[in-house]
């Protein structure tokens, strides 16, 4: 499978950065300090922003406070993400107007994260506190491809988390879902145009037009 695209758009936590067990470590943490059950949060928390789950389990007064908890709870985690296979390689051979990345993190945290784990930070970075509503709104898409000059529809979105891959989606682009974060079945019949295991199945080639993407 080739796909030819404008630019492409990658998540970052689970699709660049293997943060997992950090960020659901710093969930459990957070959820026993609120005495909220850390399996209800962890079930729908997964590319989403922080506030955006915070809501489902604390009252509006409470979201601010819990939020800026949990981000110095990240931050002190920072150290311990990695690059996941293959992201390193292809960054690299991105053009830098040719991608960006569209997360439901925090800027600051994100950026720490890409820097611990040696990826570059792209120069059109679109995190939770850019857009409104967080996905699988594709606000974050919408907003990354316009930045770029390129017509969604054009893109090609990457990620790992049913929110994101719903995001991309309704944003118009085409979408290919790794399954670094969660089971392959789980991300099924969500509008993903395919679904590797990570991106090592994946040969870029950069043509005059734009980035083509081969699926092994």
């Amino acid at each position: 499978m080739r796909i030819s695209t404008d630019a492409i758009l990658f998540d970052i936590d689970g699709t660049l950065v293997d943060s997992t067990p950090v960020v659901e470590h710093t969930w459990r943490v957070w959820a026993e300090a609120h005495g909220v059950d850390p399996e209800a949060v962890l079930r729908v928390s997964h590319g989403r922003r922080s506030e955006d789950t915070i809501a489902m389990f604390l009252p509006a007064d409470r979201i601010e406070a819990a939020a800026d908890e949990l981000e110095e709870l990240e931050l002190d985690g920072v150290d311990a993400v990695q690059a996941l296979p293959a992201t390193g390689e292809l960054l690299k051979a991105m053009p830098a107007d040719r991608w960006a990345a569209v997360t439901s993190g925090g800027r600051r945290l994100m950026c720490e994260r890409l820097v611990a784990a040696g990826l570059p930070v792209p120069e059109v970075l679109v995190a939770a506190g850019d857009v409104s509503v967080g996905k699988p709104d594709p606000q974050g898409y919408l907003k990354a491809a316009a930045a770029l000059g390129y017509a969604p529809e054009r893109c090609l979105v990457i990620e790992d988390a049913p929110a994101g891959i719903l995001a991309g989606v309704a944003s118009g682009a085409t979408v290919l879902a790794v399954a670094t974060s969660h089971d392959a079945a789980d991300l099924e019949g969500l509008g993903a145009a395919a679904i590797v295991d990570d991106l090592t199945a994946c040969a870029l080639e950069i043509t005059p037009d734009g980035p083509v993407l081969t699926l092994r």
